[in-house]
């Protein structure tokens, strides 16, 4: 399976979400979000097309969150990218019976999420993008036609849910209740990936923006 459109999807979909993610993180954090995440897309996007990379390029995506986007989102990305390349690799040996190309989405956004909780130490209804994450993996790791849309509503789904959580951790948690009915921004960029990877590999889903 060739990923690179994948990223490609989700580099234009950020394109066009940066205002509502900007006007997010305003909301409820330092406003940089939408900044930072379509610059490192920019900047992943600009390597491939460089190297003439083929493959998933989740790799290239990885070491650039890591190492050159800012702000506390630039590194958890990174990990969840680094790991989501690690198993479309085969590097991560699995016994679960799932379809291929779910299996390794699974097994690498799960390994993403565990690396995430790991740094940030963040659960489910914490107000951030694990809340978009953890169903996510759950419905990839269901298996059967469609887990790739499951998976994007799933996302999707809890990124809205955000919007009714207080935030217990990060930047909106200093804010309070200002930050009520607004979605975190981190969860909605999570939920954009997923939304890009379903748009790729089930064209045709009908996956509604997550914000």
């Amino acid at each position: 399976m060739t990923a690179s459109p994948v990223l490609r999807c989700y580099a234009a979909d950020v394109e066009a979400a940066h205002a509502e993610l900007t006007r997010l993180d305003q909301l409820s954090g330092d406003g940089d979000f939408g900044d930072n995440l379509r610059s490192g897309l920019r900047r992943v996007v600009d390597e491939l097309d460089r190297s003439g990379t083929a493959g998933h390029g989740f790799d290239v995506a990885g070491r650039v969150f890591l190492d050159d986007v800012g702000g506390t989102s630039g590194p958890l990305f990174g990990l969840l990218f680094t790991e989501i390349g690690r198993a479309l690799d085969g590097d991560e040996p699995t016994s679960r019976a799932l379809d291929g190309d779910v299996l390794s989405w699974a097994a690498g956004a799960s390994a993403g999420l565990a690396a995430i909780q790991r740094v940030g130490e963040a659960n489910v209804g914490d107000r951030t993008l694990v809340d978009a994450l953890v169903p996510a993996v759950a419905a990839l790791e269901s298996d059967g036609a469609g887990a790739f849309a499951r998976a994007a509503a799933a996302a999707a789904d809890g990124a809205r849910s955000t919007a009714e959580l207080r935030a217990r951790l990060g930047r909106a948690s200093y804010v309070g209740e200002r930050a009520r009915g607004v979605a975190d921004p981190g969860a909605v960029g999570v939920a954009l990936l997923f939304r890009a990877l379903a748009e790729v590999e089930e064209p045709g889903s009908g996956i509604a923006p997550p914000y």
